[in-house]
């Protein structure tokens, strides 16, 4: 066994803007802070919806690079205020990021809140795409962990996914394939995020917020499209005020079919949602809000690596390199490649299926109890069915010449029940202005999993392999019933009417029950077991507006999760201790020239502690340390009234250490999906005609990356893009709705073939990104 440890400089980012911050701190007499700017009273509002003032079609713009409301005759003021869009959408709320009511620039992290315009105008029908089009971060939808995502260096389950601020478990057991018709926004903090979402959140969080109620006319909304590859979805929404009055609604329901560009795969969604808020009086709200989600699935497992001397003449370039042996059948491939003949190969079995209902149940009440003192609490009930029933193991036999397959069937049957209160107390001490909030969390979760026992398996060929079926199942069983409470206070004290000192303590306890039976329904050896854990994370940071519109911050943030994958699988015989995580971060936040510009620069240093890692394959072992650092940047602008601009890079230096087993050393090796640069760039231009059209052009980058901790195959980097026209069609033509569009777009318009992600767990295949494709869609308001 050799033993190799990496110790890399540490470089404390919050030294310099913090010295230069406190430097220029200028603590103003009694009388001075009898003017200094006051934290926002936390009101009991006409609805839950947070999103900005409504924008009509034409002047509702991605929140990368919104486009400012024509300048109106009045002069604008020069601070922008939360009722105001800005290009990179920073007056909007996250309650992800906060539960101080903080909008995005006053928060001391990195956050991106993309709203519904955005979603629309962009096209991101998934919320895989809707992630691809933030700073720094990566989709795969690999069907064994949907929606997985990446950023900062993490990936799978080391990044909460939230529904509504509710967590449901580990993103790589829990989350599907989802539609974006029904979201209001998508929300992303990253970096360690536990103090909000609690375990799990070592690379951050993403919240996805259904559509919610809002106050005054009835507004109808519905949207339909289609593509060269026959998917097509279709949505229809509508919300507003009733005859009762106090009583606002939102109710959405959307129907997607997406086929895949592989043979016989596809995916079906439905989601239905509504939603009623109440207005008791003045100082009480009550609402309930109800959600079933659907997805239905004939899954892509990606295309095998096949060996350069085998392909021959049908060995692609540009897609994978590097050499490798097979984890399944450990043959030496040597150098590898896709081979061009299963561009659009199906190796899963005729009668695959991935599939899963959920259905959540929300309600609460917002009861302002004083001018200064609001409680909120939200009690919740979700419950989901899911199943896999497929083929998942793709792997070329270089003795044979032909794919090695193998079957695998999980199911979940997952019940959670829970509340979290908020109690938010406006008050000030010693003159300064303090808004503290106390947050009572308590979760209840029942997780039943019949698996596979029995794993049947076979060969077929390479090319127009016979599917066949399924074949003789045996299951057995695994249970998990988890209890989370939790207590934290976040608190933000304005010393200065420019600085801010933003802080908070999450004090939680996890309760773990589980139990494993063999196919006889025999308890295995060391189960059941109890484990209890107590971590303790938080964050403090500072906001610091040095001019108008101008912010920098920085924090030191932790979090903690499960170090063996996660809280389900957890074994008794793998390392029970939790993982703990920690970032350094500083950065500005800049809206400038009237709010026709914006700009947002973050770097941070993030370590993670005492970390199981997949080795290739199904084995996890020790990893030692994960350590990250990089920079983000983003920016748009509008330098004239037709043209938009903008764009974002980020750039991580993510490594393994202390990262040693028998045979051998990951120490300094990149974790799986990780790629160092990625980028994000676009453009339109709007011709003010009597029908408004626009023309635009997105633009995405994203660098080499591996399939697995050994590091020996290479995904490589690719560059694709995207084009869109739309025509905003005159009201006196559809005299029956307000706001018409209709779009035409290509995605991957050049025809790209490249490696969008691949499995850890089944590095013998990598998935491949969809081809050129194209689309028409219509949307109407009225």
């Amino acid at each position: 066994m050799s033993f190799i440890r990496i110790v890399r400089p540490r470089r404390f980012l919050l030294a310099s803007a913090a010295l230069t911050s406190f430097a220029a701190i200028d603590m103003p007499p009694a009388s001075a802070q009898q003017a200094r700017e006051t934290l926002p009273a936390v009101e009991v509002s006409p609805s839950l919806s947070r999103k900005p003032a409504k924008r009509d079609a034409t002047s509702a713009r991605p929140a990368a690079a919104s486009r400012p409301a024509a300048a109106a005759a009045a002069p604008k003021p020069a601070v922008p205020n939360a009722a105001v869009p800005t290009p990179l959408n920073s007056n909007a709320v996250a309650e992800s990021a906060s539960r101080l009511g903080l909008t995005v620039r006053e928060t001391p992290a990195t956050v991106e809140v993309i709203s519904a315009e955005t979603i629309r105008e962009q096209g991101y029908r998934t919320v895989s795409d809707v992630a691809q089009g933030a700073v720094g971060v990566t989709a795969g939808d690999n069907p064994a962990e949907p929606s997985a995502f990446s950023m900062r260096g993490f990936t799978n389950s080391q990044i909460n996914t939230l529904y509504n601020g509710i967590k449901i478990g580990p993103q790589n057991m829990t989350s599907r394939v989802m539609d974006t018709a029904n979201l209001e926004a998508v929300e992303i903090l990253k970096g360690p995020a536990s103090l909000i979402s609690g375990e799990g959140a070592a690379g951050g969080a993403i919240n996805f917020v259904t559509k919610q109620p809002q106050t005054g006319p009835v507004r109808n909304e519905a949207d339909f499209s289609y593509d060269s590859l026959n998917s097509f979805r279709a949505h229809v929404g509508s919300g507003g005020s009733t005859n009762v009055q106090g009583l606002d609604y939102r109710f959405d329901v959307s129907r997607s079919s997406l086929n895949g560009f592989a043979d016989d795969t596809n995916t079906r969604t439905l989601d239905v949602s509504g939603q009623l808020n109440y207005r008791v009086s003045d100082n009480l709200k009550v609402w309930g809000a109800i959600e079933y989600r659907e997805d239905r699935s004939k899954a892509y497992w990606g295309a095998p690596l096949v060996p350069v001397a085998f392909s021959g003449s049908h060995a692609t370039a540009g897609i994978v390199s590097g050499t490798y042996i097979s984890n399944f059948n450990g043959t030496n491939l040597g150098p590898v490649t896709i081979d061009d003949r299963t561009f659009n190969t199906n190796y899963n079995v005729l009668d695959n299926r991935n599939v899963a209902q959920e259905v959540w149940l929300r309600g609460g009440f917002e009861l302002k109890l004083a001018p200064d003192l609001t409680l909120k609490s939200q009690a919740y009930a979700y419950g989901a069915e899911r199943s896999w029933f497929n083929n998942e193991v793709e792997a070329f036999n270089a003795t044979t010449n032909t794919v090695d397959r193998s079957r695998f069937y999980v199911a979940h049957s997952q019940r959670l029940v829970g509340n979290i209160t908020d109690l938010t107390w406006d008050t000030d001490i010693a003159g300064f202005d303090n808004r503290l909030v106390t947050t009572l969390s308590s979760s209840y979760l029942d997780f039943v999993r019949p698996g596979a026992a029995n794993f049947p398996g076979d060969s077929v060929s390479l090319v127009n392999p016979d599917r066949g079926f399924y074949g003789l199942l045996t299951t057995q069983q695994q249970t998990a019933r988890i209890d989370n409470e939790a207590l934290s206070f976040e608190d933000r004290l304005k010393l200065t009417r420019t600085f801010s000192l933003v802080g908070g303590l999450r004090v939680e306890h996890i309760g773990l029950d589980r139990n494993s039976t063999d196919v006889n329904g025999l308890e295995r050896a060391n189960f059941p077991f109890t484990k209890d854990w107590a971590p303790v994370t938080g964050r403090i940071g500072y906001t610091w507006e040095a001019v108008s519109g101008l912010t920098f911050f920085s924090q030191y943030a932790t979090g903690a999760d499960i170090s063996a994958n996660n809280i389900f699988l957890l074994a008794p015989t793998q390392n029970l201790d939790l993982t703990t995580a920690r970032t350094y971060e500083t950065g500005v936040k800049h809206v400038l020239w009237d709010n026709r510009a914006e700009w947002s620069f973050s770097a941070y240093d993030i370590l993670r502690k005492n970390v199981y890692a997949a080795a290739g394959g199904m084995t996890l072992n020790i990893a030692g340390r994960q350590e990250s650092k990089g920079v983000e940047l983003a920016g748009a602008i509008r330098p004239i009234e037709p043209l938009r601009l903008w764009g974002n890079i980020a750039y991580v230096d993510a490594r393994y250490a202390d990262y040693d087993f028998v045979g051998g050393s990951f120490s300094g090796n990149t974790p799986p999906n990780v790629p160092r640069i990625v980028a994000n760039a676009g453009a339109s231009w709007r011709f003010a005609t009597s029908w408004p059209v626009e023309l635009g052009i997105v633009g995405r980058h994203v660098g080499d990356r591996t399939n697995s901790d050994d590091n020996t195959v290479k995904m490589n980097a690719y560059t694709v893009g995207d084009l869109y026209a739309f025509v905003d069609v005159p009201k006196t033509v559809f005299n029956a709705v307000d706001q018409a569009r209709l779009t035409f777009r290509v995605r991957n318009f050049t025809d790209k073939r490249y490696a969008i992600w691949g499995d850890p767990f089944y590095p013998d295949q990598i998935l491949l990104g969809a081809p050129r494709t194209y689309e028409i869609s219509a949307a109407f308001k009225w």
